[in-house]
């Protein structure tokens, strides 16, 4: 590795520092472009987070947000394979934003999703947020993506069996 290569890493390094002591943006926005209308969309994302229970869902927003979740033991054993932090308390919630645009020429819908991850070390500390890994919010979309896949394959289905029956009525007049 060059003098480049050392220098790149000291400064990305410092200034990661630097941002995590300023209490710099711990959440990352995680996004993918879905071919669809919004009705589709935002039901695919309903069903995807009906397991969470929701804070506020405002459609004509397109903004979605669940209540704390506590997942205390889920990061305690998670970690423990890493870093071998322990949290005496850990809790999450989404942010998911739905909105309607296009994409190269076509009607699509853009979904934002943010994960918001809060963890306490002791009694004496208050909450303190982490950056989330996005494995959850990737597998949020990925989830919400097959859920619209699904939608659009019904909605073709019935469209086929409903226009063969009119083409069967015609036909025979029954």
């Amino acid at each position: 590795m060059g003098l480049v290569g050392i220098l790149v890493m000291a400064n990305t390094s410092c200034m990661k520092a630097y941002v995590d002591s300023v209490g710099g943006d711990s959440e990352k926005l995680v996004n993918r472009i879905y071919f669809t209308d919004l009705n589709t969309a935002w039901q695919g994302v309903l069903q995807s987070l009906k397991s969470l229970p929701l804070d506020i869902s405002n459609r004509e927003s397109g903004f979605i947000r669940t209540k704390w979740v506590d997942n205390t033991a889920y990061k305690n054993f998670i970690d423990s394979v890493g870093t071998g932090t322990r949290y005496l308390k850990a809790q999450y919630r989404f942010r998911v934003s739905v909105a309607k645009g296009f994409f190269e020429g076509k009607p699509s819908v853009k979904v934002v999703v943010q994960k918001e991850q809060l963890v306490k070390s002791d009694v004496l500390e208050g909450w303190r947020p982490i950056v989330t890994d996005v494995i959850d919010e990737n597998t949020l979309l990925y989830r919400i993506g097959r859920l619209i896949y699904l939608q659009m394959k019904i909605a073709e289905i019935e469209e086929e069996k409903t226009k063969k029956a009119v083409d069967d009525f015609q036909e025979t007049g029954i």
